[in-house]
C-alpha cells in the first residue's frame, strides 16, 4: 500500500503541472468534444510510459541522447506551430462555446493528442525517466506503477469532465479569447524552453 500511495503522489504532482497536453484536455472537456476518447487516450499513454518507466525504458532513455533531442526538436516544432493556431483565434476572437458545435472529427482530435503527448520530451522525461527511476526506490514496484496509472486516470477524467462546469464562463467570446491566449503563450513557452535547453 505505501508504494501503491508513493506512485499515486509522485505521478499526480508530475502530471498536475499545465502543459501542453493538459491545456488541450481543459479544452475538449470545454467544447464537449470527444471527452472519453481524449481522456482515455491520455490515461491509456500515460499508463504505457509510466510501465514502460517502471520497467527499466527510463534507463534506456538516459543513455540514448539523439531519442531526447528528436524529440525535443520535434515537440518544440509542434507547439510553436499548434501555438501560433490557438493565439491567432485569440486575436481574430469572436468564438462562444456552444457544445458540440463545429466539432472536429476524432481522427483529428487524436492525431493532435498523440503528438502533444509522444512528441513531447517532457512527458518522456517526467513519465519514463522521472517515475521509473524513483519506482527503484521502492520493493513492489507493480504496486507504484499502479498508482501512478491510478493518479493519471484521476486527473485525466477531473480535467475532461470537470471542465463543464466552466461552461457558463466560456458561453462569452470575452473568456474564450482568453483561454486560447494562455493556451498559446503555454505551448510557446514550452516550444522556448524545449529549444533553449539544448
Amino acid at each position: 500500500m505505501h508504494a501503491y500511495l508513493a506512485g499515486l503522489g509522485t505521478g499526480l504532482s508530475l502530471i498536475v503541472a499545465i502543459g501542453a497536453q493538459n491545456a488541450f484536455v481543459l479544452k475538449q472537456g470545454l467544447m464537449r468534444r470527444h471527452v472519453l476518447a481524449t481522456v482515455a487516450f491520455c490515461a491509456l499513454s500515460d499508463a504505457v510510459l509510466i510501465v514502460a518507466g517502471v520497467l527499466g525504458a527510463g534507463a534506456i532513455a538516459a543513455r540514448a541522447p539523439w531519442f531526447l533531442e528528436t524529440m525535443r526538436w520535434g515537440g518544440a516544432a509542434f507547439l510553436l506551430a499548434y501555438g501560433a493556431r490557438s493565439l491567432r483565434a485569440a486575436w481574430r476572437g469572436g468564438a462562444v462555446l456552444r457544445a458540440g458545435e463545429g466539432a472536429t472529427s476524432l481522427s483529428a482530435t487524436l492525431a493532435v493528442l498523440a503528438a502533444l503527448t509522444w512528441l513531447n520530451p517532457h512527458v518522456w522525461l517526467d513519465t519514463v525517466v522521472l517515475l521509473g527511476g524513483v519506482s527503484a526506490g521502492f520493493g513492489d514496484r507493480g504496486a507504484f506503477a499502479m498508482g501512478a496509472v491510478t493518479g493519471s486516470v484521476l486527473f485525466f477524467a477531473a480535467l475532461g469532465y470537470g471542465a463543464r462546469w466552466l461552461s457558463p464562463v466560456f458561453a462569452r467570446p470575452g473568456a474564450w479569447r482568453v483561454l486560447d491566449l494562455c493556451v498559446g503563450l503555454v505551448m510557446w513557452t514550452i516550444a522556448l524552453g524545449l529549444v533553449l535547453r539544448g
